[in-house]
């Protein structure tokens, strides 16, 4: 394997990479396919693997009917990154950093720059900005986009609200700005994520007003 890609379930793919390092290990896809060597991203994911070598080696005719009779999509949407828990980096208890950490999520509705996260730190933004890399091994920024994609993952998962309303939740500038950084980090649309992990009981947003 050492020179081709590869994946594994997202629990493991760290732990993969670090044991195989001459490895290209993709953590974000269902699936690779290196000719001879397929790999996947777990038991789901290795039916769509297995539908994609039915589609290579037989045709995609063949390949949908397998898929009918198996009762799941031909291909689906987005990868693994849909399914992946995006936590934040730990912070250590009684770090400098967690009360502003914790200023940030119950205002990630509204604008939060850099600049104020160093100033309610009572630190400048240089300093601000090393310290945070040196405790969490992210940059303040990365964090917050983390943090208001997460939020929104919350709002899909167990709201009705519109995904007009979940953008201004969540802190994004507009409804497509949330669109396009939620494709990038998740891997599929706000309306597919909402389709595939929305709670049943979930109350309606007009329910709730």
């Amino acid at each position: 394997m050492d020179g081709l890609r590869a994946t594994t379930h997202w629990v493991a793919a760290d732990d993969l990479a670090r044991r195989f390092p001459a490895v290209e290990v993709q953590p974000d896809v269902l699936y690779v396919d290196n000719g001879q060597i397929l790999t996947s991203a777990g038991a789901a994911a290795a039916l769509d693997m297995c539908l994609h070598m039915i589609r290579r080696d037989l045709g995609s005719a063949v390949a949908a009917h397998a898929a009918r009779m198996s009762v799941m999509p031909l291909e689906r949407e987005g990868g693994q990154a849909q399914f992946i828990v995006y936590d934040h980096p730990p912070v250590p208890r009684g770090s400098t950093l967690e009360p502003v950490l914790e200023w940030v999520e119950d205002n990630l509705a509204h604008e939060i720059t850099l600049g104020a996260m160093a100033a309610r730190s009572g630190m400048s933004e240089r300093t601000f900005s090393r310290r945070f890399r040196e405790q969490t091994g992210s940059t303040p920024l990365q964090w917050l986009l983390r943090a208001r994609v997460r939020r929104a993952q919350y709002l899909l998962e167990n709201t009705g609200h519109p995904v007009e309303r979940i953008a201004r939740q969540a802190g994004f500038g507009s409804p497509t700005a949330f669109r396009e950084r939620f494709r990038r980090v998740v891997g599929t649309t706000p309306q597919a994520y909402r389709a595939a992990f929305h709670a049943k009981d979930a109350v309606p947003a007009a329910a709730r007003s």
